[in-house]
């Protein structure tokens, strides 16, 4: 991250930078926010701004309309004005403004695209070009059968594996990370056999995080992103993400009549509406299956 040349808006955003840590924030989520209020402050900086208190809605639009003279998404504008706007509450919450003129500000209307779900036949074509690697397919079947994300599995330590009074694999605990409380995910036979596959192969090292590299590291979420990519291009899977398999996880259990309220609280989903949205596709694609049987 660069500098801010005006000390005023420096100290207001290592304040606000402050805040979200303490509040748990990722410090992923933390560097985003970050990055964006830089550039923020850096635009009022250009456009004669000193003092964060004399700034307006005029100024947050002209911020707006240059983003899109830069060719930013309608998307990506959009993530930054919530930035903006977390921003602005956090001066108001401290007394700092009185007027919080981000509220005035609107985003940029963009279509939303449907959440992309696998169908049978991409999943079993991806579980298929996984099995050359134990590793790699553990990863698969935990990601497919239980909804996580890939900073969760990549989080994963073996004391989250928790076990049955006999000593086999019962669930996964997920450990509570920023705004998202712990939750436990229970594990289905495919998931358990893959995982007990891969500790029988996993590296020996003082590291207890469950999946590691050759070397005994705990395995990046970008190096498991990368792998799980090769495999969806292997596999011939098109225009499909690491996300598609935890939309694939939501969408059978919803299809498959899981009240909406259990597949909230498995996939860790912080509002109920959320998992709503998957709805309508479940609904579209049962409509979809019904007009091809009657052919």
């Amino acid at each position: 991250m660069g500098a801010i040349n005006n000390p005023n808006f420096e100290e207001k955003r290592s304040k606000f930078i402050g805040d979200l840590r303490s509040k748990g924030r990722s410090e992923a989520t933390v560097i985003a926010y970050a990055k964006d209020i830089e550039q923020l402050l850096n635009f009022f900086s250009k456009e004669g701004c000193t003092t964060i208190e004399d700034t307006s809605i005029e100024d947050l639009e002209k911020y707006k309309q240059s983003l899109q003279d830069n060719n930013y998404t309608p998307k990506s504008i959009s993530r930054k004005i919530n930035s903006t706007r977390t921003f602005y509450r956090y001066l108001i919450d401290n007394s700092i403004i009185s007027d919080n003129p981000s509220e005035k500000l609107s985003h940029p209307k963009f279509e939303t695209k449907p959440p992309r779900v696998l169908t049978e036949m991409e999943y079993r074509a991806l579980r298929d070009v996984s099995r050359i690697d134990i590793r790699l397919y553990s990863i698969v079947e935990v990601l497919l059968q239980t909804g996580i994300r890939i900073g969760e599995l990549a989080a994963l330590s073996l004391e989250d594996i928790r076990k049955s009074k006999d000593g086999k694999i019962d669930y996964l605990y997920i450990k509570a990370a920023g705004s998202h409380p712990f939750r436990k995910v229970p594990l289905n036979k495919s998931a358990k056999k893959a995982i007990d596959d891969y500790l029988e192969v996993r590296p020996e090292t003082e590291d207890d995080t469950l999946f590691v590299t050759k070397n005994g590291r705990p395995l990046l979420v970008r190096n498991i992103r990368t792998a799980i990519d090769k495999a969806f291009e292997r596999g011939g899977i098109k225009n499909a993400k690491v996300n598609d398999l935890r939309n694939t996880f939501i969408a059978h259990h919803l299809a498959n009549g899981v009240s909406l309220v259990v597949v909230s609280k498995l996939v860790g989903h912080k509002r109920l509406s959320t998992t709503e949205k998957y709805l309508n596709l479940v609904k579209m694609q049962k409509e979809e299956q019904k007009n091809l049987k009657e052919l």
